[in-house]
Formats: structure tokens, C-alpha cells, sequence
């Protein structure tokens, strides 16, 4: 999880996960949108990329979560493209709420 807080004003953090295969991207993203949708009451304000699923992003507003293909990560490599933003363990968040 990247925090970009300090870098734009657009949305807070990235989280960035890499899936093995289509189905388990589908399975990621349906699992996501269920724990924050029905557990957590957050709304999910867009969705790109489900179909194809090479690369799939949801928009929370402040959280964008993009789940890759091993090959697509390392092609956009956003970790990279974000150097500055200050990295989160993405555990120590779950753990707190």
C-alpha cells in the first residue's frame, strides 16, 4: 500500500496486489468489494478493467486498489512510478480496525 496523501489530491493510498490468474483476480476483486461494500459499509465509486482482468481497478475514493497480472504489475510498475510515497504494511492497517 502506497500513501500518496502528500503527493495528490485525488485519493489517499494505493493498494497494489498481484493475482496468478484471471479467476483469482475475479475472486480478489469480488472478495474486496464484498469486506468493504457489506462488512465495512464503504461504496465503491468505479470498477475498470473486470473483464479482461489483466488489470483491475476499484475506486473507493480515497483508496484505489489495482490488482495485476504478474506481467502487467512489472510493465506499469507503479511501486516504481510512486517511488516517493511512503510505503504501508498493509497488515498493520487490517490489524487496527
Amino acid at each position: 500500500m502506497l500513501d500518496l496523501r502528500n503527493m495528490t489530491s485525488f485519493f489517499d493510498f494505493f493498494v497494489i496486489a498481484s493475482g496468478a490468474s484471471r479467476r483469482q483476480l475475479h475472486a480478489m476483486s469480488d472478495e474486496i468489494d464484498r469486506v468493504l461494500e457489506k462488512e465495512m459499509g464503504d461504496q465503491r465509486l468505479g470498477i475498470e478493467g473486470y473483464q479482461d482482468s489483466r488489470w483491475i481497478l476499484l475506486d473507493y475514493g480515497n483508496v484505489v486498489i489495482h490488482l495485476f497480472e504478474d506481467d502487467l504489475r512489472r510493465f506499469y510498475d507503479l511501486e516504481n512510478l510512486w517511488a516517493e510515497a511512503p510505503r504501508v504494511d498493509l497488515s498493520e492497517v487490517l490489524a487496527d480496525i
